[in-house]
């Protein structure tokens, strides 16, 4: 048997649509396409992008989820990699990141957004 609060007998802000007041659409909040063509030899890389790709470095904060852990993420400099560095740095996991040499500078940025979430953060360039 499972038993959930009553939520009908809440008391009623005197706004009542105090939730929607904190509410953004996220259809006008980022960037939208078209975008102009971006050509880069490969690898290529987020630094140069325009817009830059949003991997969470501003809007992500974490909650520790992750306080003790240790990560290895591969293609950690850019994408769905380094978002997922952010992110686990940001729970409050050590994180170790793969990446191909020719795309150091993106790696130094995400070492730095690792190192001041207060983590520990490892450079593993290589091709893996």
């Amino acid at each position: 048997m499972a038993i959930s609060p009553d939520l009908s007998a809440a008391p009623l802000s005197q706004n009542n649509d105090w939730p929607l007041a904190a509410l953004e659409d996220p259809t006008t909040k980022y960037p939208r396409p078209p975008f102009n063509h971006q050509n880069q030899p490969w690898p290529a890389l987020a630094s140069k992008m325009v817009p830059r790709p949003d991997h969470g470095e501003a809007s992500y904060k974490g909650s520790g989820r992750l306080m003790g852990r240790k990560a290895l993420i591969t293609g950690g400099d850019s994408g769905m990699g380094r978002a997922a560095a952010i992110a686990y740095a940001r729970e409050g996991a050590d994180v170790a990141i793969g990446y191909l040499p020719q795309e150091e500078p993106d790696a130094k940025e995400v070492i730095a957004l690792i190192k001041k979430a207060g983590r520990k953060a490892v450079a593993i360039p290589g091709d893996i």
